[in-house]
């Protein structure tokens, strides 16, 4: 398994999405957690298993929430570098009309 490394960013990230998820419904912060921490697992086991999307950076997206998790790998140090998580607003319109 890969090692992990978080840009400073991605704490806020999280942290704003679970303030967010909070506010909507009681619990539902830490089922966003989960699942955040589920697919950053599955990165770490297969980061390759990503395609590149721009620059050197790839794009996993956990089951349910609308969030795009950024990467990068840094394969002399079998490091995974998670750059950010960010809201997808163009699937979150769909997401709200279900």
């Amino acid at each position: 398994m890969y090692q992990a490394k978080y840009f400073d960013e991605v704490a806020a990230d999280i942290l704003e999405a679970k303030k967010w998820y909070k506010q909507q419904q009681d619990g539902l912060e830490e089922r966003f957690a989960t699942a955040i921490e589920e697919i950053i697992l599955k990165i770490l086991k297969m980061p390759t298993a990503y395609g590149i999307r721009y620059k050197n950076i790839r794009i996993a997206h956990p089951k349910i929430f609308p969030y795009n998790i950024h990467f990068y790998i840094d394969e002399p140090t079998e490091t995974v570098v998670f750059t950010g998580i960010i809201f997808n607003k163009k699937y979150n319109a769909l997401y709200l009309k279900r």
